[in-house]
């Protein structure tokens, strides 16, 4: 089994098999979800001190900041599957 990594920014990189959610950060549930894990110590700020643009959830419980927009993320987890079924079929 490949491990598929995807960037998140700013050389950032995140395993794509451990991602269960990819979220704006906006909502009032979504910070708190953020305050949480801060406490918890499971808060990663992947942003360089830029804006927080999109949330991401890992299935350990972290919780991975990055300053890309989430639909960045989805596209290159679909380009970086759309790649691998590629280089599967050869």
């Amino acid at each position: 089994m490949a491990i598929k990594l995807i960037n998140i920014g700013f050389g950032n990189i995140v395993s794509a098999t451990r991602i269960i959610a990819v979220v704006s950060p906006e909502s009032a549930p979504i910070k708190r979800v953020i305050s949480e894990a801060r406490e918890r110590g499971k808060l990663i700020d992947a942003t360089y001190g830029r804006r927080t643009r999109a949330v991401i959830v890992a299935d350990s419980g972290h919780i991975v900041l990055s300053a890309v927009q989430p639909e960045t993320v989805k596209n290159r987890m679909q380009a970086r599957d759309s790649n691998s079924e590629s280089t599967d079929l050869e």
